[in-house]
């Protein structure tokens, strides 16, 4: 049983993983089960180049961050899990416990946080019926988001990124997968609000 399962390995799933993975000092998240799915083969950064995004070099390519950020994951948090090659298919049950069933598996999990990308193709059963039109896109790309109050779709279900209704922008999807991030450690802090930071002092 998995305490959080994230979906998604791009932006916000990976800053979100980061964020949680970086918690495993304190108290209250240092037994807490963390997985990812870090299937990134439709993340729209695999054709993306970047030049206007804070603390990244310019010229970056997207591809490259894919692979690093997984990388950068597995080397700083490899308490959590990273699930590749996997999709996810449908979600069953309620909080707080989910059964995700992905094309090769089935895991059980407290909590998920949908991090999928805004494209409508989207087809996760169970899911289906928060899905409305993006709030932030052009209506002729016809992208949707999942229906949530600041990220939270239903209880223990949390929505982040471009699926969340907010705009394609690496620094927008990266507050919001850390944003969620620090909603549920806080959640595990007996709702003391909550946050994960190093310091050099």
């Amino acid at each position: 049983m998995f305490d959080v399962l994230v979906v998604g390995g791009g932006v916000s799933g990976m800053s979100c993983a980061l964020v949680l993975g970086s918690a495993k000092n304190k108290s209250f998240a240092a037994d807490k089960k963390i997985g990812i799915f870090t299937h990134q083969k439709t993340s729209s950064l695999q054709d993306a180049l970047f030049n206007n995004a804070y603390g990244i070099a310019p010229g970056k390519l997207g591809s490259e961050l894919l692979e690093e950020s997984t990388e950068h994951l597995s080397k700083a948090y490899p308490h959590v899990t990273q699930i590749p090659d996997e999709k996810v298919l449908k979600i069953e049950g309620q909080f707080p416990e989910f059964t995700v069933l992905t094309n090769k598996n089935s895991y059980r999990t407290k909590i998920i946080v949908i991090g999928i990308g805004s494209a409508n193709t989207f087809a996760i059963e169970g899911l289906m019926h928060y899905v409305e039109s993006h709030q932030k896109s052009l209506p002729e790309k016809q992208r949707i988001q999942l229906k949530n109050s600041d990220h939270k779709v239903a209880e223990g279900i949390y929505v982040i990124g471009t699926l969340a209704g907010w705009r394609s922008q690496l620094a927008i999807a990266a507050g919001s997968g850390a944003a969620v991030a620090t909603d549920i450690l806080t959640v595990w802090n007996d709702g003391v609000q909550t946050h994960a930071h190093d310091s050099i002092r």
